[in-house]
Parts: structure tokens; C-alpha cells; sequence
């Protein structure tokens, strides 16, 4: 196997056709999210041919004790049905131990990404390799929908309630539309408009979208989705549909979408067009912040031929004790000032709305 390492700009075209190219391994992302971070892009070939790569950010610690090297759902493999798919895995993590933590003397720190099989292969091989197990998600489930079955084999495969509402949500007059980027401000003003009215911090990426809807290239640019009644939108979506693993990024409601049921009516035709329009076969609903409505919402989306299954542990690995010492440290530190954010996240959010009315929204 040989390394190249490339420009991010060169990394995002490269990647664009890879099975397992997603949004956070984007350099187009990663700048404007992280953007005090350096970001290194290495593309691997196996006898010339390109079988995957990496973007790794580099952290530096507090007072430049030190820096972490952090790769988000990398490393990235281009193929992912390749029969030698866990080797070339294997080939990358080893020349990431090699360069940053043997070489540069970092703690290297690799979070894998959801397996949609019972055993994920890939963070096994980073236990039995050394990692050792680091942060893990509060909320780690990941709720997956199959799309390459028939409309007939879809609905069937709902739970029984998911798919009562998805009829009810079909005599409301609902449209549902494929919009252009040059509605990007409508689906802006609804998405403000519902975390007005749910009074909920928003920590998310949302100030990345304007980025990656400006992306040139077709096959990394998120599709944005709308559900109107009459002239009203009621509900919208933007979807990063790149790869074998499509994924929902955000949406947005109005408040006559509950008792429409929109949400179903909206989720119902995404999988549609996905399935007809790209060469996805999963889409990725994402977690659930432990809203307990919000999980039977995609549990019974996800139904009897989709997927849950967690997101592993962080896995860190130092060549020796201090880089580890310091980087665990940096880790506890952080995921300590998380959790404040999240009990008074959790305040605030039950003064503003009961719990259950929170769940109904969400979903």
C-alpha cells in the first residue's frame, strides 16, 4: 500500500465516488466546523489503484503541550464490497500508527462509524490492535432504513403505527417536492422559525449548510426537500445522499406539521427518491438525543428490514504513556464541559415545553 497526501480541496473530489464518503470526512465540512484545526488528507492505493483514504484533523492541546490526531468515521474505504475491504482497513489504521503515533509522537484517536452487521469489523480490529475504548455517545443508536426494496416491500416493512399514520398523512392534500439550492432561504426560515418556537439550543452544524449546498460538484451536494399544503410549507429536509449511506442532516416543521403527520408523508417519499435516484442502500436516520418519541418514530421507520445498531466507543492509541496521558485528559475535559451543556440544555428545554410535547415535535 502507498500514501499521498493532498490538498483538501483535492481530497473532496477524489472521495466523491467512495462507498463510504459522508459528510464529516468532507475538507469542504471539517474547515468550517473545525475550523483552528489543521487538516491532513491522505489518499491510499494497493498497486496504483485508489482503495481509500483519510481526512485527520489535527487538535492542538491547551498551552501546545501537545495535539491530538482525530479522524471522524475514517478512514474511508472506496469500495466497500471489495472481498480484501477489511485488509486495506487494516493497511490504513497501521500507516496512521506509524505516521502519527510512532513518527509525530500524537495519541491518535479514531471514531468508526456504525456497522450495518451485528459485529462491527472495523472497531474490533482497533481493540484487538491496542485502542483503547474512550468517549462513547450518551445516545449511541443509529436508526437505518434499507432502500432498495419495493414501494409494496417498504410500506409492509413499517411498523404497523408508523404506517397508520403514513395513510392518514396521505389524504391530507400533501405535495412533496424536490427543491433546487435556490430555495435553500425558505427551508432557513422555517428551520429558525421551529427552533424559535421550541426555544431549543441548537448546537448543531447547522451554519456548515450554506457551504456544502454551494458545493460544484453534484455527487456531494445535499438535496433539499419540502412538504407543502396549498401554498404552506409545512416540513422540509436537507439530505447528504453521497455513497452507499445516505443521511438525514436536518429538518424542519412548522407547527400544523404534527397534525398533518408531515414528518411520515415527508420520510416516506425521501426513501422514494433516494432509492430511485442514487446509488445509496441505506439511509441513516441518525440518533435520537433520547427523546422517547423520537426513537418509536424511526424504530418503526427503520421496521423489520432496516437496521439499529451503535456507534462504538472512541478508540485512542499512543505509542507510549505521556501523548496518551494528555490526550485522555483533553477528552475528560471536554466531555465534562458537554455535560454541563446538557443538564442546562435539559433545564431550559423543560421550562420551555413538557417533555412529551418535545418528543411529538421530533418526530
Amino acid at each position: 500500500m502507498s500514501v499521498e497526501r493532498i490538498s483538501g480541496e483535492a481530497w473532496d473530489e477524489a472521495v466523491a465516488d467512495f462507498d463510504g464518503v459522508c459528510q464529516e470526512q468532507l475538507y469542504v465540512f471539517a474547515r468550517m466546523r473545525w475550523p483552528s484545526v489543521e487538516h491532513e488528507a491522505l489518499l491510499f492505493r494497493v498497486d496504483g489503484e485508489v482503495v481509500g483514504g483519510v481526512l485527520v484533523m489535527i487538535q492542538p492541546l491547551p498551552l501546545r503541550v501537545g495535539a491530538i490526531a482525530v479522524t471522524k468515521w475514517g478512514p474511508l474505504l472506496k469500495d466497500e464490497s471489495r472481498p480484501d475491504s477489511d485488509a486495506i482497513y487494516a493497511a490504513m489504521i497501521e500507516t496512521l500508527i506509524t505516521d502519527y503515533a510512532q513518527k509525530r509522537r500524537l495519541m491518535l484517536s479514531v471514531l468508526p462509524r456504525a456497522s450495518l452487521t451485528e459485529v462491527n469489523g472495523e472497531a474490533e480490529y482497533l481493540w484487538k490492535r491496542g485502542f483503547r475504548k474512550g468517549s462513547a455517545l450518551l445516545f449511541p443508536n443509529r436508526y437505518i432504513v434499507n432502500l432498495r426494496l419495493s414501494d409494496e416491500e417498504q410500506r409492509k416493512s413499517f411498523h404497523q403505527k408508523w404506517r397508520y399514520h403514513l395513510n392518514k398523512a396521505d389524504k391530507e392534500g400533501l405535495v412533496f417536492e424536490h427543491a433546487p439550492v435556490s430555495r435553500l432561504p425558505e427551508f432557513d426560515a422555517l428551520y429558525s422559525a421551529m427552533t424559535d418556537r421550541k426555544k431549543f439550543p441548537d448546537h448543531s452544524a447547522y451554519d456548515t449548510v450554506p457551504g456544502l449546498m454551494a458545493i460544484a460538484d453534484e455527487r456531494l451536494r445535499p438535496e433539499l426537500f419540502f412538504v407543502r399544503q396549498g401554498e404552506e410549507i409545512v416540513s422540509g429536509a436537507v439530505i447528504f445522499k453521497s455513497g452507499d449511506r445516505a443521511v438525514y442532516l436536518y429538518g424542519a416543521t412548522n407547527d400544523r406539521a404534527l397534525p398533518l403527520r408531515a414528518g411520515y408523508f415527508l420520510h416516506w417519499h425521501i426513501i422514494r427518491w433516494l432509492r430511485d435516484n442514487t446509488r445509496a442502500s441505506w439511509y441513516d436516520l441518525g440518533g435520537t438525543d433520547g427523546f422517547q418519541g423520537l426513537h418509536q418514530f424511526k424504530k418503526g421507520m427503520v421496521g423489520d428490514k432496516g437496521v439499529i445498531t451503535p456507534v462504538p466507543h472512541v478508540a485512542n492509541y499512543a505509542a507510549s504513556a505521556l501523548p496518551m496521558m494528555l490526550g485522555l485528559g483533553a477528552f475528560a475535559a471536554r466531555d465534562s464541559v458537554q455535560h454541563v451543556k446538557r443538564v442546562i440544555d435539559g433545564l431550559r428545554s423543560d421550562k420551555a415545553k413538557p417533555d412529551q410535547a418535545r418528543n411529538e415535535d421530533a418526530a
